[in-house]
């Protein structure tokens, strides 16, 4: 069994313009990040796709509507790929969450929030369970967060998550893993 896995981040909202860390809660997306949605599916057309999973926050599911809208692919809908649970920290300004990141790659967010580790555990699940589905010699596409990337990272490439928690965001369109 082998699957192609692309994987790409939610488009832009309200909060990354104003550079609040939105975790949990839904978020919009601006006005540029409705462009860029559409801009998504022109990039990576449905055909190329057997589905597409996305998180379950507004602004992951609005990426995948706006992007595969008219088209045929399945969109799935999945807890599992949910941002990082802030506790706390929801809505504080990026800067602030920036400098206490790697203090919660395993202790959880203050306030009920999660540990990056619970988000690795999540996107583990996840990933086991597209293996069991019947999705041999398909690209899948997944649409969801930088906790859920950081996640992938880790588990697929082996990058220590420590490493990818402090790393400064770089934007590519996408990225490719394949599944064996």
């Amino acid at each position: 069994m082998s699957l192609q896995l692309v994987y790409e981040t939610h488009s832009v909202t309200e909060d990354n313009e104003a550079g609040i860390a939105t975790g949990w809660s839904p978020g919009r997306l601006s006005a540029r990040g409705r462009a860029l949605a559409v801009e998504l599916g022109r990039r990576r057309p449905a055909d190329g796709f057997a589905a597409v999973y996305s998180s379950d926050l507004s602004r992951a599911v609005e990426t995948a509507e706006l992007a595969y809208a008219g088209s045929d692919v399945p969109l799935h809908v999945d807890t599992r790929l949910r941002e990082c649970d802030y506790g706390a920290l929801t809505g504080c300004p990026v800067a602030d969450l920036a400098r206490v990141r790697l203090d919660h790659v395993d202790a959880p967010f203050p306030g009920g929030g999660q540990s990056y580790r619970d988000v690795v555990a999540a996107t583990a699940d996840f990933l086991e369970d597209l293996r069991r589905r019947d999705h041999d010699g398909q690209r899948i596409l997944v649409i969801a967060h930088s906790a859920n990337r950081w996640a992938l990272q880790h588990l697929l490439d082996g990058t220590p998550l420590e490493d990818l928690v402090v790393a400064p965001f770089e934007w590519q369109p996408g990225w490719e893993w394949t599944l064996a």
